[in-house]
C-alpha cells in the first residue's frame, strides 16, 4: 500500500467513525494544530503524515498499527477505561457508561447485540431498593471501599439516590438504542448469589432491609418481562405515549454468556468486553467485532427468542427466575 492511498484509507477510516455532525477537517486540525487547507492535503495524501502527527491520531482515535497497516497478525489493539484511576466510587463508573451512550446516541444508525453472561448493570437502576443494594455490594465487595468496611447494608444508611437517579440516566440514554439481547437461565444467578450471601453472613441490618431488596428485585424481572412482551424498552411509569426503543430478547438454554457487546454504529462497528466484574474493554478492530458477530449469530440460531412472540416459553423464563429470587426467604 503507498503512502497516499495508506493516508486516503486512514482518514476515510476516521471520518466513518465520527458522528454526522462532527467536521473530520475541524478534528483533524484542532488535534494536529494545522490549517484546514494543510488538513486537506494529508487527507489527500498529497502531503505525508509525520511520524509524530501519525502517533497523535492513533492515540486519538484508538488505532492499532497493525490494522491500519492491514498486517496479518492476531493482534487486537483494546482500550480499557478507567485503567489510569482507583476504583473509586461506582457514581465514576455511572458516568462513564452514561457518556458512551451519549456517544452512540449521536449516530443516526446504532444497534446493540449483547450476549449476557449476567443480567446489565442498568438495568439494577430500574427501582431504587435494588439499585441501592447492588452499588453498595460493588463499592464494598469489589471496589473495597474502605469507608464499608464492617458496615451493613440499611437502606437509610445507603440509599444511594444520587447513583440511582445517573442509573435512571443512564437507562435513558440506553432506551434510544434498539438491541438485541441473548440471555441464559443463570443471568440473574450471580446477583442472587450475592443477597443470599449477605443475608447468611448478616450484612443487612434488619430484616425489613433485606425484604425490601428481594422485592425490588421481583419488581426489576416484572419490568423486564413487560417489556419482553412489548418488545419495547421503557422507564417504570411510563405512559402508553413515551417513546420507546425496540428491543429482543432471547434465551439460550445451554450456553453461558462472557458479557461481551457489539455496537454497531453507522455501518461501523465497536466491540465491547467486561473484566474484573463491571469494567470493560473496547477496540473499533473490524475483524474482532467479524468473529464476535459470527458466534452471536450461531448462538441466536439456536435459541428462542422470547419479545412479543414466545409466550409459553417467557413465562417459563421469568417465572424461573422469580422462583429462586423467592426462595430466598
Amino acid at each position: 500500500m503507498d503512502n497516499a492511498h495508506f493516508q486516503k484509507e486512514l482518514f476515510n477510516h476516521i471520518r466513518n467513525s465520527l458522528p454526522g455532525h462532527i467536521s473530520l477537517v475541524e478534528e483533524i486540525a484542532e488535534l494536529l494544530q494545522l490549517s484546514y487547507d494543510s488538513v486537506y492535503r494529508r487527507v489527500r495524501g498529497e502531503k505525508p503524515l509525520a511520524l509524530h502527527e501519525l502517533k497523535l491520531i492513533c492515540e486519538k482515535y484508538r488505532l492499532s498499527l497493525d490494522q491500519l497497516l492491514q498486517l496479518e497478525t492476531d493482534s487486537v489493539l483494546f482500550d480499557a477505561p478507567g485503567m489510569k484511576t482507583s476504583n473509586g466510587d461506582f457514581l465514576h463508573h455511572l458516568q462513564g457508561i452514561l457518556q458512551q451512550f451519549h456517544y452512540f446516541n449521536t449516530f443516526d444508525e446504532r444497534e446493540i447485540y449483547y450476549l449476557c453472561k449476567d443480567s446489565t448493570i442498568w438495568n439494577f437502576y430500574l427501582f431504587p431498593e435494588i439499585a441501592a443494594f447492588k452499588t453498595f455490594f460493588w463499592n464494598k465487595t469489589i471496589n473495597n471501599q474502605p469507608s464499608l468496611a464492617g458496615k451493613s447494608f440499611s437502606l437509610e444508611a445507603f440509599p444511594y439516590s444520587e447513583c440511582f437517579a445517573l442509573g435512571q440516566e443512564v437507562l435513558r440514554a440506553f432506551n434510544r438504542i434498539p438491541c438485541i439481547e441473548l440471555w441464559n437461565f443463570e443471568s440473574m444467578n450471580s446477583s442472587i448469589n450475592q443477597i443470599a450471601y449477605y443475608r447468611d453472613a448478616g450484612h443487612f441490618k434488619t430484616r425489613e432491609d433485606f425484604n425490601k431488596v428481594v422485592n425490588s428485585f421481583l419488581q426489576m424481572v416484572d419490568h423486564l418481562q413487560l417489556q419482553a412482551e412489548t418488545g419495547a424498552k421503557f422507564l417504570p411509569g411510563d405512559g402508553p405515549s413515551a417513546a420507546r426503543t425496540s428491543i429482543q430478547y432471547y434465551v439460550n438454554e445451554l450456553i453461558l454468556g462472557n458479557n461481551t457487546m457489539v455496537i454497531n454504529l453507522n455501518g461501523q462497528s465497536l466491540s465491547m468486553v467486561s473484566y474484573s466484574v463491571f469494567h470493560y474493554l473496547f477496540t473499533r478492530d473490524p475483524r474482532f467485532s467479524e468473529k464476535v458477530m459470527e458466534s452471536f449469530n450461531t448462538l441466536l440460531s439456536r435459541s428462542t427468542l422470547i419479545s412479543k412472540t414466545g409466550e409459553k416459553d417467557r413465562n417459563r423464563y421469568f417465572n424461573s427466575v422469580r422462583e429462586k429470587i423467592r426462595a430466598l426467604g
